[in-house]
């Protein structure tokens, strides 16, 4: 059957449903026969909404895919300067955060705390979760204008500032984050990508200044776009924090946040932050290959705790670089 000739069906085109949900007009027909014809639409949707979600269609595996990765995105990505644990599925096809299943993922950009980032990312899942577990969104657009004007402007024009600590027994090894076994070639890239490279008696301590409002490659429209509320401690929640802060200064946390000047974000303004983010935040229950497309600029996302055996394939495409697009401060 020719794509044109049956369309896929769009169950959200004019009530601003977010994600855009596009259904094939038939259950298990192969996604690869309506990607030619609704590429467009799948674009223009990505841009406007912020993120589409393909379902009922046969996806046909992890080669399927990435044949949709490329078919939408061009070439897959590789995961690099990694701050979550992974797992390759299949060449650049990636297992989604292997997070305990209790404990919730909040809301972030993928990449946001890098010189460069991915602009689109897709999720495919390959199998459900038995009860939550959903991948909840929250436009970004929207974030930037719930928070206080004040505070707005105090990021604008401070920016934000990551530190982070790879020290053995926390989070994700060196080695591990930045893909390499040799300690030159982490100075060498931190160096290319504006990161602060420091080696300590406990392990390898990084500093990067982004920017935390940033205006859209192609839309122009001004998002909150950083990990300032993701990655400081007090996200961990109330025990995870204090046990993290009664064992090490925040100077020593494996993570944590502050204004691009380097001074103390105070916690109860993340936690406004938090609040922002959890206001505009929207849930779905995945579905058997059901695949996610994000505008990563445009979308934050999440994930529930969940029960069952819940596998969500991850990948990457079309690199943006904020030095070499000028990308501007609002």
């Amino acid at each position: 059957m020719n794509p044109s000739d049956s369309p896929a069906h769009a169950d959200s085109a004019a009530d601003g449903a977010f994600p855009f949900v596009l259904s094939a007009p038939a259950p298990g027909v192969p996604v690869a026969e309506y990607l030619p014809g609704t590429r467009p639409l799948i674009r223009e949707r990505l841009r406007d909404n912020g993120a589409v979600l393909l379902r009922g269609f046969d996806i046909g595996g992890v080669d399927g895919f990435e044949d949709v990765v490329r078919a939408v995105s061009g070439e897959p990505l590789t995961y690099a300067e990694r701050s979550s644990p992974r797992s390759t599925i299949k060449g650049k096809v990636y297992t989604s955060t292997d997070y305990p299943p209790a404990e919730e993922i909040f809301l972030h950009n993928e990449n946001s705390y890098q010189a460069d980032w991915p602009l689109t990312l897709f999720f495919h899942c390959v199998q459900a979760p038995d009860t939550l577990g959903a991948t909840p969104l929250a436009d970004t657009r929207r974030v930037l204008a719930g928070i206080d004007p004040a505070v707005r402007e105090e990021f604008a024009a401070r920016g934000w500032m990551v530190v982070r600590n790879f020290t053995e027994g926390f989070g994700v090894p060196w080695q591990q984050a930045f893909n390499t076994d040799d300690p030159s070639e982490v100075v060498a890239y931190c160096a290319r990508n504006g990161v602060e490279a420091e080696w300590t008696a406990g392990g390898l301590r990084t500093r990067a200044r982004r920017k935390a409002v940033h205006r859209h490659p192609v839309t122009g429209e001004p998002v909150w776009f950083n990990h300032t509320a993701f990655f400081h401690v007090t996200t961990l929640g109330e025990d995870v924090c204090g046990a993290l802060r009664e064992m090490c200064p925040d100077e020593d946390l494996p993570t944590n946040t502050y204004y691009g000047d380097g001074k103390v974000i105070p916690d109860e303004l993340v936690a406004h932050l938090r609040d922002c983010y959890r206001a505009e935040q929207r849930r779905f229950d995945w579905q058997l290959d059901d695949v996610l497309l994000i505008d990563n600029m445009l979308a934050a996302h999440a994930r529930e705790p969940f029960t069952g055996p819940r596998r969500i394939a991850v990948a990457m495409a079309e690199p943006f670089s904020a030095v070499q697009n000028s990308d501007t401060l609002v």
